[in-house]
């Protein structure tokens, strides 16, 4: 069956870098646009970051442009997103999710993980 596995979260200070990795498996990995969202408490689920199948297009939401990179490995059923300069808005449960199609509207994405946490101190 599909699994997406997040892993890498963890308590950093504003300033700092963390770098998120998601493992997948059970579906074709390059057949599908991957993407990273979060959650902070009491705020809806929001987009991060996307990429394409093949790897060769992104998106990023403004609030990470500059900050934030997505990128993936299809040999290895990998997509990680590369965290620098948080700040405390930051903080938040990641997900990454799986999708033919992709984009920014998390309604588009079939496979979900279960999310990891990310907690940036001022």
């Amino acid at each position: 069956q599909v699994q997406l596995v997040e892993s890498g979260g963890g308590l950093v200070q504003a300033g700092g870098s963390l770098r998120l990795s998601c493992a997948a498996s059970g579906f074709t990995f390059s057949n599908y646009a991957m993407g990273w969202f979060r959650q902070a408490p009491g705020k809806e689920r929001e987009f991060v970051a996307a990429i394409s199948g093949s790897g060769f297009s992104t998106y990023r939401a403004d609030s990470v442009k500059g900050r934030f990179t997505i990128s993936r490995d299809n040999a290895k059923n990998m997509v990680y997103l590369q965290m620098n300069s948080l700040k405390p808005e930051d903080t938040a449960v990641y997900y990454c999710a799986a999708d033919r199609v992709g984009g920014r509207y998390a309604g588009n994405y079939d496979y979900w993980g279960q999310g990891t946490q990310v907690t940036v101190s001022s």
